[in-house]
Order: C-alpha cells, then structure tokens, then sequence
C-alpha cells in the first residue's frame, strides 16, 4: 500500500464516524428568529396586505417596511438574532391611511417601544406593551408578529420532527399576559423558517395560524415573500405579499426616531 492508499483510507475512515448533532431547541428557535428577523444588517421591502372576512370581503393596505439591526452584526454568534432592532413602517394606500407610521424600538433587554402616527389627527399615539397582542392596522396580523417576540418570553420544547421540519411548541412564561395557551411552529430543517404556526386558545383550541406561502432566495438569504394568517373562530384571514425586498442598503439610524414620523424619508421608500 502507498502513501496516497493510507492517506486516502485515513480519510474514508474519519469521514465515515464524523456524527453531526442535531441542534438543541434554543439553537433551533435562535436560527429561526434569526432567519425571519435578522438576515442582512438592515432590509427594505414593499408589502400589500389583503384583508378578508368570512363574507369575503376585502379590505387592503400597501407600506414600506424599514429595518436597521444593532449592534450591526449578521453573525449569530455575535446574538445578531436577538439583538435590539428598529423598525419604520411606512404606509401609502389606501387614502385613509396615507402617511402614516409605525416606529418599534425593539430591546433584547426590558420592554420594546411602539409608535404610531395617525396624520389625520397629527397624532403621534404610543402603543403600550399591554396592546402589542393587538390588530395590526385592522388585520389577523399583531403589532407583535410584525416585530417579533421576544425569546425569552416562552419556553420552547422539541416536540418532534420529521424528514423536514422541527417541530417547537412554546408556551408562554407570563401567561396572563397572552390570549394563547401555547402556539406550535414547524420550522424548516434547511431554511429555519418557520413555515406554519398554529396558536391555542386557554382552552387547547385551535384557533389561528400562519403560513409561509412562498419562499425565495434574495442575495443569498432564503426569504418569505408570502404569508397568510387565518383567524379560525371568525372566518377572516390576511395575505401578505413582499416585493423589492433589499438587504444590507446601509439605511440611516437617524430615521428610526419621532423626527421622521411626520417626515417621511421619501427617498428610501420608492
């Protein structure tokens, strides 16, 4: 036997034992918030909303959402995933909703700040943390789906898994704080998107869920570009459709603060 057999059976050999570990279920809802929030160090993208009810009857918004991580690190080691984050939500259409603006100052640490500016009114109204389990703008969306929950604020438990998906039920650690008892996500093995989630009510009823319709890839990060939520005591449901979505377009931190409520920086939201 040669020098290049042995090397080459030494590698056949330590490639055959190599066991890779399946990730814990912090690693995995860490990817996972990581992935729906956090790709890129800040984002940009157009979003129509399309709001039904059990009559089929729809209702629809259009806006800007903008998005700046800090610290700017896309790396999860560095806690990109949890890390404090801004958001600017700016809406055009239809005309009752003109220029107005949702600001969240989201913080890993104490509690996030929401605004939002009613022009009509010239009203800059704070959104108090009790209200975050609230409509966002009329729909079967929450203020707090739109910004994300915090990590720490349930308990996650690997309940199983198939050949694709994670499956994660999460339980809340304030439960009078929530109108859920627990909610169940299926989380995609490769992406760590999660791609359907089904909330409970106190009673173990199922009652609302949420699914990834359309998944693509934009500048290397797999990215959902159609959502539906269904509300399934009352028959409603609300589309989300994202277009020109950009990562990394070096948007200013200035944006994100009460000065631009009423002045909408135009140029970044074209």
């Amino acid at each position: 036997m040669n020098i290049k057999q042995l090397l080459l059976g030494i590698s056949t050999l330590v490639a055959s034992s190599i066991v890779f570990a399946a990730p814990t279920v912090d690693e995995i809802v860490n990817r996972t918030n990581y992935t729906a929030y956090y790709q890129g160090q800040d984002g940009k993208a157009k979003v129509k909303m399309t709001i039904s009810d059990a009559q089929n009857r729809t209702r629809t918004r259009e806006f800007v959402i903008l998005r700046r991580d800090v610290p700017t690190t896309d790396e999860l080691a560095g806690n990109a995933y949890e890390g404090d984050q801004k958001m600017y939500v700016y809406f055009s259409r239809p005309a009752d909703v003109n220029k107005m603006v949702f600001l969240v100052l989201k913080k890993k640490q104490g509690l996030d700040n929401r605004w939002l500016y009613l022009p009509a009114l010239d009203l800059v109204k704070r959104i108090a943390a009790s209200d975050k389990r609230t409509s966002f703008v009329g729909s079967d969306f929450l203020y707090e789906d739109v910004s994300g929950r915090n990590l720490s604020a349930d308990k996650h438990v690997l309940i199983g898994e198939d050949a694709n998906y994670y499956i994660v039920e999460n339980t809340p650690i304030a439960a009078s704080e929530v109108e859920f008892s627990k909610y169940v996500m299926y989380i995609h093995k490769t992406t760590f998107l999660p791609i359907s989630t089904e909330y409970y009510d106190k009673k173990g009823v199922k009652y609302k869920t949420y699914t990834a319709l359309a998944v693509d890839t934009i500048d290397g990060h797999p990215t959902i570009t159609k959502s539906e939520a269904k509300n399934l005591q009352t028959g409603g449901s609300t589309l989300m459709e994202y277009s020109s979505v950009q990562y990394d377009q070096g948007i200013p931190d200035d944006i994100f603060s009460e000065r631009y409520l009423r002045k909408p920086p135009r140029k970044l939201l074209r």
